[in-house]
């Protein structure tokens, strides 16, 4: 087999090179400070899509820092008792997508909810106010600010637990029985989502991305989704007298350093061709997990569509 990486072996046991902040935990403890004091309140406007036996519907709510948050929202038309949750999470600079690949779930007896992350291509507003670049990436959004607090995914990453409490608060949902889901960008944020909301009992992340920056930058891999990376450093730091500093800053919101916060249950899709977001970046994330935790390997398969992993995640998620 070609190899992109480290052998499997080493990947097996493999952990991250990118640094953890040494107030990591003070960080987030108080971002979910902060987020405990946002409402969570919401209100729907019916879609313009309809199927029937399922509710479809826009549902929107306030984020941290007022943003105006929008989901799409399906749920099953009659419930007679309390019903298990899933959140759904979008790639990297797409949208929540449309509405048929979710109504296998509504069909199954689950209220689904999937997030548009803020500026990107749905409908969530992006309200961030920051020093300099807006034109490349949201990696790197807020990064001139040499304040963590101000980083644009951290505000995202909260976006995620207050999608799942959201669900969690609705009268005919089970709060006990809610999952996550999502691949690339929707895979870092399932991650983030569960270790940040450690109710999410279920999660199944494929491929995520937003892990690792430091080996993503050794391997020369900071291109086409990490390419704002290349452009941050080429510009605002060309002979390296920062760099240690800014990777520093970006452990903030990698999720290989929040991985250990999970509590839920963990069924991860791996892919060893993907020049995205490398094999050594997946397991970075997942050997941190320290939860009852599973993986599919797709050895030859990189950042695509994985054949069979929409059966085997809905068939996971019957569990709930």
């Amino acid at each position: 087999m070609p190899a992109l990486d480290f052998p499997l072996e080493k990947l097996m046991e493999y952990t991250g090179s990118s640094p953890i902040p040494s107030d990591f935990d003070t960080y987030w403890d108080k971002a979910l400070g902060e987020l405990d004091s946002v409402s969570l309140e919401y209100t729907t406007v019916p879609a313009d899509f309809s199927a029937p036996g399922v509710i479809c519907k826009y549902l929107h709510f306030t984020g941290v820092g007022g943003a105006k948050v929008c989901c799409k929202f399906l749920h099953p038309e009659n419930i007679t008792a309390k019903i298990p949750g899933i959140v759904m999470f979008h790639g990297y600079s797409g949208s929540s997508g449309g509405w048929l690949d979710k109504l296998p779930y509504a069909y199954a007896g689950y209220a689904v909810l999937a997030l548009d992350v803020r500026g990107q291509m749905g409908m969530s507003e992006d309200n961030l106010t920051v020093l300099g670049n807006t034109l490349r990436g949201h990696i790197i959004r807020g990064l001139f600010e040499n304040d963590p607090e101000k980083l644009f995914f951290r505000n995202v990453f909260l976006d995620t637990a207050q999608t799942a409490r959201v669900l969690m608060s609705m009268d005919f949902v089970d709060e006990n029985r809610i999952g996550a889901t999502g691949g690339s960008q929707g895979g870092a944020l399932t991650i983030a989502c569960a270790a940040l909301e450690p109710r999410v009992k279920m999660n199944a992340p494929i491929f995520p991305f937003l892990s690792d920056y430091r080996r993503i930058w050794e391997m020369d891999l900071l291109k086409d989704a990490y390419d704002e990376l290349a452009y941050y450093i080429r510009t605002l730091d060309p002979r390296h007298q920062r760099i240690d500093s800014m990777f520093n800053t970006l452990g903030f919101i990698d999720v290989a350093n929040l991985a250990p916060k999970i509590k839920g249950e963990t069924y991860m899709f791996i892919t060893l061709q993907d020049n995205i977001c490398p094999p050594s970046t997946q397991f970075a994330v997942y050997n941190r997990i320290n939860a009852k935790k599973s993986c599919e390997i797709y050895p030859n398969h990189g950042h695509e569509a994985l054949p069979d992993s929409a059966e085997m995640i809905f068939e996971y998620f019957r569990r709930l």
